[in-house]
């Protein structure tokens, strides 16, 4: 492994790659630390020190941003607004018949699909700079039981001081957007992938601490053995995958033959990835944010679904919303599944080149054997991403550990899929320099 990594540096061009991508998350992260205009950067500060726990309806948000959501910065919202105009775009494919074509145009259509998403991700940044600072005006930001300092987080709140900060946090999310294609075309690994990484890997060390001083060493212990056990599960299933054989009659064109190879059909059992516990979380966050833009004036009582609410939906260890949050997922990944692999556009192309599975007939017979396979590897995958996303809220109810239990969730999917994938691109261009590589 150490020779291996010796002779990533030893290699010009890739150590290069590697040196501008460390650089581009560099500057990522001191992004995060800088202030937005007119944020009282010392009351900010007091509240996230008084507050550790109380992220609540942005957790998700926060956990993508690596913290700066939550410290006002100028890269506050993170590469979120990206990750969703990313996925809204995926998704229309199936509505707009003009965003499949697109798709299937190519690279042509692929830029303007790329094109469109930057576009969608201005206008999100935009709403969502508008509704961040409009919570923290509202001294809301850091939860309803936090303290009178942290409703004055802004030394500014007039018309054109709100602008100039919407307008900052908007260009700080482009800015990073464009960091993350450098990466892509300059460096190593996918761009976007790797800042997410970076947010997430950057809470790691603070939430392991900040654990060990509060439940103690031998807690401490316990949730870094979970990790480990939850490391090695993540990346076996990862890794797993049904492969359906596919074979190829020859056939010739001109003098040459082609065809006659035998290949398959990898189906991943986690073909989802990471989306339906975004999709998941953002849901079950929506009627919490809404009751909290609908609490009552001092001295009123709350209306009757705002105290539901707050009882059920907003507390990671009720019972209610463990149970909702795990149904959530398993039905957004059937979901997810069904638009994103197209039985029936797979076997098309298979009949076209004239490709069958052994057994199953060419054309419809072969769709509906896919369909069948997706549906029944799709099960396992949908359960596992439900129990992982679980993990830090059981762990939290069983072993009293911190709400932010690192080893959990979107975080360890994110981190573990991103670094197999990084460490494959640097094990190709190690092997086509004729080394061996990283992985044996």
């Amino acid at each position: 492994m150490f020779s291996a990594i010796a002779r990533i540096f030893r290699t010009p061009d890739l150590r290069r790659k590697i040196g501008f991508s460390l650089g581009i998350v560099a500057l990522f992260r001191l992004g995060s630390f800088i202030p937005a205009p007119f944020v009282d950067f010392g009351n900010v500060q007091s509240c996230l020190a008084a507050n550790q726990d109380a992220s609540g309806l942005y957790e998700l948000v926060n956990l993508f941003s690596g913290g700066a959501l939550l410290q006002l910065s100028v890269f506050a919202l993170g590469i979120m607004p990206y990750i969703t105009a990313s996925i809204i775009v995926q998704l229309l494919r199936v509505v707009i018949p003009h965003f499949e074509t697109l798709h299937k145009e190519g690279a042509s259509g692929q830029g303007t699909l790329t094109q469109y998403t930057r576009y969608l991700t201005i206008a999100l940044a935009i709403l969502q700079s508008t509704t961040l600072i409009t919570v923290a005006r509202s001294g809301a930001l850091y939860g309803t039981s936090a303290s009178a300092e942290c409703s004055q987080l802004l030394t500014n709140d007039a018309w054109y001081a709100i602008m100039l900060m919407v307008i900052t946090m908007t260009a700080g999310t482009g800015l990073i957007m464009w960091m993350g294609e450098l990466i892509t075309e300059r460096g190593i690994g996918n761009g976007m992938s790797l800042l997410i990484f970076t947010s997430i890997a950057a809470l790691f060390p603070g939430s392991l601490a900040s654990i060990g001083q509060q439940k103690g060493l031998d807690i401490l212990m316990i949730v870094i053995a979970v990790g480990l056990v939850v490391v090695a599960a993540v990346v076996f299933v990862e890794q797993s995958q049904r492969r359906i054989p596919v074979q190829y009659a020859k056939r010739m064109v001109g003098r040459r033959t082609y065809g006659g190879n035998n290949t398959y059909i990898p189906i991943k059992v986690n073909m989802a990835g990471v989306v339906p516990v975004i999709f998941a979380s953002s849901l079950l966050y929506l009627p919490a944010l809404i009751a909290q833009f609908n609490q009552p004036a001092a001295g009123q009582a709350p209306a009757a679904w705002v105290t539901w609410v707050t009882n059920n939906l907003t507390q990671g260890n009720d019972p209610l919303y463990m149970a909702l949050y795990f149904l959530l997922i398993v039905g957004f990944t059937y979901f997810y599944v069904a638009i994103t692999f197209n039985p029936e556009e797979v076997a098309d192309n298979m009949k076209k080149y004239g490709g069958f599975i052994p057994g199953i007939r060419a054309g419809r017979p072969t769709a509906e054997y896919l369909d069948f396979v997706l549906t029944r590897v799709t099960l396992p995958g949908a359960l596992y991403l439900g129990l992982i996303a679980l993990l830090p809220l059981i762990a939290f109810s069983a072993i009293g550990a911190d709400q932010n239990f690192p080893f959990g969730g979107a975080s360890i999917l994110i981190v573990v899929g991103v670094g197999l994938e990084t460490v494959k691109q640097i094990d190709a261009q190690l092997q086509q320099r004729h080394y061996e590589g990283l992985l044996r």
